[in-house]
C-alpha cells in the first residue's frame, strides 16, 4: 500500500550542493591537481543518480561497528543519533547515511532533527556545505502533517564504499587528498517507513557523502552529493 501521507527521504528531498560549496570542497579535496578530473565529475554530479519514490523516509538502525544496532539519540535533538568518533571514511560515511535515513516525527519536531544533523558537520565553514544536509529536511508544515501520521523511519547499510573516480584519482596522486582531507564514500542500505494504522514500507537506499577525516581527528561530514555515484 501506497502511503496516503506526506514523507521524506533525506536522501533525495534536497536540491544537492551549492556551486560555491561544491567548487570549494572539489578544490579543497583535489588541491590545484588537473589529474583528478575524476572527482570533478563525481562532485558535480556523475554517474547515477538515486531518486526516491514519494513515501520514501531517512532511518538509521545501526551504529558506527554493527548497521543493525540502534544509535543513541543525541541529546537536546530528538531521536537524532549523535555523532560516532571514528577516524576511518567508510566507516563514518555509513553511521552518516544511517542518521539521514533516520527520523522520528513522534518524539523529534523539525528544530530538534536540524539540530541533530548539525552535530555531524564539519566545523571548518570553508569545507562545509550545511544547505545540502538540511535541506533534506521538509518545510515546517510538511514535517506537521507527517507528526499528524506519527511519521517514523529505521534504516540498515548493507555496504560503504570509495566510488571508482575518487580512488582513481588518489591513485594518481595520493597527496592531493592531504589539503582538505575530504573522502568521497557511497552508501548503500535499506530504509523501512512507518506510520498510523500499520501503514508502511520498505526500500532500497543509496546517497554519495563527502565525509572530512583528517589525521589525528574524528571524521565529520562535510556535504550530501546531488547524485549518487557508485
Amino acid at each position: 500500500m501506497r502511503n496516503r501521507f506526506p514523507s521524506f527521504s533525506l536522501s533525495s528531498y534536497g536540491t544537492g550542493w551549492s556551486a560555491n560549496r561544491r567548487i570549494a570542497i572539489v578544490a579543497s579535496a583535489v588541491a590545484v591537481l588537473l589529474a583528478i578530473a575524476g572527482i570533478v565529475a563525481l562532485l558535480t554530479g556523475g554517474g547515477n543518480g538515486h531518486q526516491a519514490p514519494d513515501t520514501a523516509a531517512p532511518a538509521p538502525t545501526g551504529s558506527p561497528s554493527s548497521s543493525e544496532a540502534a544509535p543513541k539519540p543525541a541529546s537536546g535533538s530528538g531521536s537524532v543519533p549523535k555523532p560516532p568518533q571514528i577516524a576511518e571514511p567508510v566507516a563514518y560515511a555509513k553511521a552518516a547515511a544511517q542518521m539521514l535515513w533516520f527520523y522520528d516525527t513522534r518524539d523529534t519536531n523539525r528544530d530538534q532533527q536540524l539540530a541533530g544533523m548539525r552535530a555531524w558537520m564539519t566545523t571548518e565553514t570553508k569545507y562545509a556545505d550545511w544547505a545540502s544536509v538540511s535541506g533534506q529536511v521538509p518545510d515546517p508544515l510538511l514535517w506537521s502533517r507527517m507528526a499528524d501520521q506519527d511519521q517514523h523511519a529505521t534504516a540498515s547499510v548493507t555496504e560503504g564504499h570509495y566510488p571508482f573516480a575518487f580512488k582513481a584519482a588518489l591513485a594518481d596522486d595520493p597527496s592531493a587528498i592531504t589539503e582538505a582531507y575530504i573522502y568521497v564514500v557511497t552508501v548503500n542500505g535499506k530504509q523501512t517507513l512507518s506510520w498510523k494504522k500499520g501503514g508502511g514500507g520498505t526500500e532500497e537506499r543509496a546517497v554519495t557523502l563527502a565525509v572530512q577525516c583528517r589525521p589525528n581527528h574524528d571524521c565529520t561530514l562535510a556535504a550530501i552529493a546531488p547524485s549518487v555515484t557508485q
